[in-house]
Parts: structure tokens; sequence; C-alpha cells
């Protein structure tokens, strides 16, 4: 893998977005305090005050990133008379003590928050902010239930570390885990992550979804269908809006876009999809002065749920590709199934043959990553799977030519009958979009490692040649596919550097260097029918777009003038 450096292609491209133009850096105020946490641990953290004179309510930011780079933005906070609080997590720059990844988050975020209620220029209310790695330190930060944490904005951050983050579907996230650690200087605990299997009490710290119903906060959960914790972003919204305790249930808001962790790659190009949506710092003003000044200012009445339904971005005429309002997440939907056939068709009737497909996969020939929800790759999204070479551990299958457009929005899972002469392996699905040119534009994919066919906490082994059921989940979109376009799937055992190969001999993740290669099948038809289901909606009528509501203020503010 090439270096990777999380603080620039990350961190500062969306602290980049946040910028306001004018922004008058020199008329923001600041202070250094270090903070002793209950360890008595220091941590770092700068101040940004407002001009006149107290109380305050504040806004916290909490970085493995450097702190320093929040200051770009301080004096949109300060402006609209917030302190903005910027804090080096521990054992980070200029913080104290030993950085062990969001291991002590949780409890520091709480101190912090207690210690700036404290203060003098504080009036005791508290948000958090903030995106991916601080995104999360705020997540964990509320689940510790501080009284003075009253809201919370978080962009692209998970809700499980065994099921999105580390692990999904019981197979370890490599290019995001071990990347992603080492450029944080934190090797040291990739080996203690792959110790721990995504059924681990381990994990439980990190299990945001655990906590649901002792949050008390609204949030502000903003998210991209291509983002690396695209399901995290939905869960939360979904989680706490129906479960929260107090001010959180039915005061949650959700924008999901079509955006990933990055620049996205390939060549769709969705109208009105621009990633500088998700970072509207207006939304964020207008959250924090809603919930720490109690300001009326109708953001809270506004519907729950924003989401981006993505569609044919080369023909003009094609449904979707527009911004949808709603009130909750998922949308309703009517569970579809689409199944699988030997021939490399996809058909709504159920195969009345059984037959099967048979490939060979060898863990040291993995299937190259293509797009997707990843960190470090290039390419990120709707990638063409064609540049995936004839391998012939690699299934095909796609629907005939669509007649009519089908819209579909929310969970998307494959149940699949298989069978191995490996101990354990992987079975690996993506949905994709095949354009009339043959393009493939990947639209979900998802991994299963079989040992977990029944649950993270129960591994069972494979009986040589033994057909078993598995259900791989894909997590979830909102897409129409257009008529003229292709519904497909792509079956294989791998997606390197995605996931880490499995090595097909049930050994513990990286026990040894042993692999050995696994005869897998994929049986169709009768009562071995193999299929994706899909959430198929009625296609949403098109409003106004924030582009066009955004020209609206626009034309309004110069007939004031």
């Amino acid at each position: 893998m090439k270096p990777f450096r999380p603080e620039i292609s990350v961190v500062l491209l969306i602290i980049g977005a946040f910028l306001s133009p004018g922004s008058a850096e020199e008329k923001t105020y600041i202070s250094s305090p270090s903070i002793k946490m209950r360890d008595g641990v220091e941590l770092a953290t700068d101040l940004y005050f407002p001009e006149g004179k107290g109380p305050w309510p504040c806004v916290l930011a909490r970085t493995p990133y450097n702190k320093n780079g929040v200051r770009f933005v301080a004096y949109g906070f300060t402006s609209r008379g917030f302190v903005l609080a910027a804090q080096d997590c521990r054992g980070k720059f200029k913080s104290k003590g030993k950085y062990d990844p969001f291991k002590k988050d949780h409890q520091d975020g709480f101190d912090t928050i207690e210690w700036i209620a404290n203060q003098k220029w504080s009036d005791g209310k508290v948000g958090m902010w903030g995106a991916s790695a601080l995104g999360i330190t705020t997540n964990l930060a509320s689940t510790q239930k501080p009284k003075a944490l009253k809201c919370a904005y978080v962009i692209v951050a998970s809700a499980s570390a065994r099921h999105q983050t580390v692990y999904m579907g019981g197979v370890y996230r490599k290019e995001l885990n071990d990347g992603w650690l080492t450029a944080q200087g934190a090797i040291h605990t990739i080996e203690e992550t792959i110790r721990n299997p995504a059924g681990n009490e381990f994990w439980n710290w990190r299990e945001i979804a655990d906590f649901y119903s002792e949050i008390d906060i609204p949030v502000y959960n903003v998210g991209g269908w291509f983002d690396i914790f695209s399901q995290g972003t939905l869960d939360n919204f979904a989680g706490l809006h129906t479960k929260g305790k107090g001010l959180a249930r039915g005061n949650q808001k959700l924008w999901i876009g079509p955006y990933a962790h990055g620049p996205m790659g390939g060549r769709l190009k969705f109208p009105d999809g621009d990633a500088g949506q998700a970072l509207d710092m207006k939304r964020v003003y207008r959250w924090f002065s809603r919930w720490l000044k109690d300001e009326k200012n109708g953001i809270d009445e506004e519907p729950p749920v924003n989401y981006y339904l993505m569609g044919d971005t080369e023909d003009k005429n094609a449904p979707g590709n527009h911004w949808v309002k709603a009130g909750s997440w998922p949308p309703a939907s009517r569970p579809t199934s689409y199944f699988l056939d030997h021939d490399g068709s996809i058909q709504r009737e159920l195969p009345g043959k059984s037959n099967k497909l048979t490939y060979a996969y060898d863990p040291k020939n993995p299937v190259p990553t293509i797009g997707g929800g990843n960190l470090i790759l290039g390419g990120k999204g709707p990638m063409d799977q064609r540049k995936i070479q004839d391998r012939k551990d690699y299934l095909r299958f796609q629907s005939e030519v669509l007649k009519e457009p089908v819209a579909i929005a929310g969970r998307v899972t494959a149940d699949l009958f298989i069978s191995s002469d490996a101990p354990d392996t992987d079975f690996a699905v993506k949905l994709v979009d095949v354009y009339p040119d043959g393009y493939e534009a990947l639209i979900l994919d998802g991994i299963l490692r079989t040992r977990y066919r029944k649950g993270l906490k129960e591994p069972v082994m494979l009986s040589p040649g033994k057909v078993e059921p598995i259900t791989v989940d894909l997590w979830s979109t909102a897409l129409v596919f257009n008529k003229g376009h292709r519904i497909a799937v792509h079956i294989t055992s791998s997606n390197d550097p995605r996931f880490d190969p499995n090595p097909n001999t049930g050994d513990p993740l990286r026990a040894n260097k042993k692999t050995r290669i696994a005869n897998n099948s994929v049986h169709f038809g009768g009562v071995e029918a193999s299929r994706i289901v899909l959430p198929v909606i009625e296609t949403p009528k098109k409003a106004k777009q924030p582009s066009e509501l955004k020209n609206e203020e626009k034309d309004s503010d110069d007939a004031k003038e």
C-alpha cells in the first residue's frame, strides 16, 4: 500500500470544505489549557472565544489529527456566540499519555465535557461536532451520558466496531484498519485487534447501538452511500430516533447522499449531489443554535430525513438523481426476490431445476478490490467492475434489460445456498448497476466468513460438501435502476485489500501463513434457490433540490439589496 496520511487526505479535505469566505481569524481569542483526565493524564486543548462577555455555550471537537486544523473554522462558531474547543486525543500531538485509538475516548470525552461545563465562561451547555474519527469520538462520549452534553453533529461515523469499522460479516477490514492504524503510529494495536474476533466482548465499548436507549441528545447524522461508515450513519439515526431516551427520541436528523470517504472514482457524476452539501456549515450552526441557544430557527421541525435517490447519471430523463425528504428511514418498501441461476441469469421466477456453479478460490491469488466503501484506496465508489479480468473464481449474474425502472431504498441482502470442501471460507457479493454500454457500476458489496453464518458468537465450521444457507449483508442504498439497464450480482470469495483474505484452513486470523485452495459452490433452484432481496419502492416524486433552493435564497437576498 502507498503511505497514507489521513490528517491530510481526510481531515484537511473536510476542514477545507468548512472554510467560510472572509473568516476573520484575528478576531478570535485563544486560550490553550491542559485538561486533566480522571487518571491524571493532561490533554492539550485550544479554546476559541467570542468577543464580549460570556457565559457562552461550547462546541467541542476531539481529534487524533491535530487540533490546530480546527482553527480554520473557529471564527464561524465564535462569531455566532459559541466557544469552540479543539482537543488532541491522548497520546497525539501535544496531549500526554499513550495513544491507543478510541480506547479511552469515551471517558476522556466525558471528563472534557464536565470540565468545560464547570468553567466561569461556560453556560453549562456543550455540543460535540466532527467528521470521521472526530465523529467516532463524539459518539463514544455520548454513551457516557454527560449531563452537560446537549446535542451533537456527526459526519461519517460508525455505529459498530464488530459489524462495520473493524469487521464486516466477521471479516477483518484490512485496508481500512491496517492502513489507518499504521498511519496513526498505532501498529502495536493491530495485533490486539486481530486477536479479538468480531464476537468477542472486547468490542462492547465500541457498540454504539447497545447504548441507544440511554443516549438522550438530538444528533444530526450526515453520511454517504459509498462512505466507509454508510450503514453506521443510518443505524445511529434510526436507532436513536426510535429508541433514544429523552430528547433523543424523535429529534434525530439524517442527511445521506452520493458521497464516499474522499473523492469518488469512476465516471458517474450525480446531479445536485455535490459533497459540499454534506459539509454545509449553515446547517451545523443552525443545529447548535437550536439546541444550545434554544433559537427557534425551525431546523427541528424540518423532515427528519433527507436522502439522495441515485439514478442513471447519463440519461437526463432518467428517474432518480434527486433528494427526497422523509419522515423515517428506511422508507416503506416491498422486499423482492431476484433469483440467480446457473446460466448467469437473474430472474423474478424461482428456477425449478436445482444446479450449482463451483470455482476454486486461492487465497494467494485473491480478487482485487475495485471501488466501493474504502478509506485508503483511490477510486472509491461506483467503479467499473469490468476492470476485474475474466477470472474463473468470479461469478457474474445479470437480469434481462429492464423494460421499466426499478427503484430501491433500504437494506439489501443476499440469501445464498453454498457448499465448500474447506472448513471455513468467505463469500463476497456485489450489487451492480449495468449501464447500456456495459459499464458495471458497483453499488454495494458485502462479505461473510462462513464460520459466522449462525452468528458472531457461535462460530461453526463447514462440513465438506454439505449445502448450507447463508445471508450476506450488503448494507443499504437508494437507487433507481433505469430502463435499459441490467441488475447484476457478482459472487466470489475475496476482495483484497478491502477484506483480509480467508486462508480457508479454519485457523484464527493471521495465526500462521498456511493457506489452502477452497472449491466453493453456489447452488440454485428448487429448495436451494440463491437470491438477492431488494427493497423495492415506488419512485418518489422530485421536489425542489438544494441547488434550486440555494438559488432562490440568493435571488431573495438580491431582491432585498
